[in-house]
């Protein structure tokens, strides 16, 4: 599944595992940089999803603010 199709849970569950194995000393440093790549493009993903929810929820507000 790329990157961009993730839900932000599947995403973070990547990410963490990504992180775990890095932690864990479990990355070699064949695939290191690959893994990086991927944690970083991982956190643009939901960051954008956060922001794109937030502003969903505000606007939501928005709307209930002006009834």
């Amino acid at each position: 599944m790329e990157i961009k199709d993730m839900t932000y849970g599947a995403a973070m569950a990547q990410l963490e595992t990504i992180l775990s194995e890095m932690r864990d000393g479990n990355c070699d440093i064949d695939t290191l940089s690959e893994k990086t790549a991927t944690a970083l493009e991982l956190l643009k993903h939901c960051k954008a999803k956060l922001f794109k929810t937030d502003e969903e929820v505000k606007k939501c507000l928005a709307e209930l603010n002006a009834e």
